[in-house]
């Protein structure tokens, strides 16, 4: 936890533009899919703030995330079923234990499993630990379905990494039913998983 870096800074919309002498340059060096993250959510007009750290790998490493960000951080979970013919993006509170059969019985899909780092890149254009609704842009062949656990559906505000888990986005909920899904072509699948549980089975 001590070499856990944030930026204690609450930003709004994408990160500065170095466009000339006297504008402050982004000190980060982003990856191109974050930048086109940006593009997308400001081409669609989605309001959204940002905070930039890195690698958050703990609970209290998103903790530290959430209280900057002023809103939970969003657990996103890449699975598929075990031909690998099936594949969902699940959105669920990031304190939520998750197991595998209440989503299965939900859908109606026998023994989900986590989908490996090799469909993630090829499908989504992600690395693990970076999965997040925006990398949807990547699936242009529509083969991944979007599952969104009810109290995300229903709360006011999503977080997510910008296709890069070094920085977290948060935007209304609204505008991802409204505006960025649709312009995406993904409508999502709401389910509700129970809040008890133990280990990912």
């Amino acid at each position: 936890m001590d070499n856990f870096y944030i930026d204690e800074q609450r930003h709004y919309g994408r990160p500065t533009r170095f466009t000339g002498p006297g504008e402050a340059k982004d000190p980060i060096d982003r990856i191109p899919d974050e930048l086109a993250s940006y593009d997308l959510l400001d081409s669609l007009n989605i309001l959204y703030t940002r905070v930039d750290h890195s690698h958050a790998d703990t609970i209290e490493a998103c903790h530290r995330v959430e209280q900057i960000l002023g809103w939970p951080i969003c657990k996103n979970l890449f699975l598929c079923n075990r031909q690998k013919t099936q594949y969902y993006l699940l959105m669920l509170e990031g304190d939520k234990v998750f197991k595998t059969k209440d989503l299965s019985k939900q859908l109606g899909v026998s023994r989900l499993s986590f989908a490996g780092a090799e469909d993630l890149l090829e499908i989504l254009g992600l690395q693990p630990g970076s999965v997040t609704v925006l990398g949807l842009k990547n699936d242009r062949e529509h083969r991944v379905q979007l599952v969104m656990d009810k109290p995300i559906h229903e709360g006011r505000y999503v977080s997510c990494h910008p296709c890069i888990s070094t920085s977290t986005v948060c935007f209304s909920t609204a505008d991802l039913l409204e505006k960025l899904l649709p312009a995406l072509d993904h409508a999502p699948i709401v389910v509700d998983l129970p809040t008890e549980g133990t280990n990912v089975s």
